[in-house]
């Protein structure tokens, strides 16, 4: 059984930073891909980044190198550093895991969900 527990959120100011985790347990977490999706109040859910079994990372064009995903192997842990937020960054904060071989931006492709975590950016 797979199970995901973010952490990480909070309120901060407007310019601030933010790191998110998310914990992951599982026989085969290496070979996850993990991904990041966000979902504002009123909102679909969006993907933001993705990391791939190897490492490689990908981001959503509209980050603007705000944000970066990274994982670590050893410690079972999926992070997001968050710079220079923003108000319209405030949502629910999701990493999810998919087992298969393709990673996607996709929220459909993956498998495996946390709870989320809050993020409030005020101005």
């Amino acid at each position: 059984q797979v199970q995901l527990v973010e952490s990480g959120g909070g309120s901060v100011q407007a310019g601030g930073s933010l790191r998110l985790s998310c914990a992951v347990s599982g026989p085969t977490y290496t070979s996850y891909c993990m991904g990041w999706f966000r979902q504002g109040a009123g909102t679909k859910r969006e993907w933001l980044s993705y990391v791939t079994s190897t490492g490689t990372t990908r981001h959503v064009g509209f980050l603007e190198g705000r944000f970066t995903a990274s994982r670590e192997n050893a410690e079972n842990t999926l992070y997001l550093q968050m710079d220079s937020l923003k108000p319209e960054d405030t949502a629910m904060y999701y990493c999810a895991a998919d087992d298969g071989s393709m990673c996607s931006a996709s929220s459909d492709q993956y498998t495996y969900w946390g709870q989320g975590t809050q993020v409030t950016v005020s101005s």
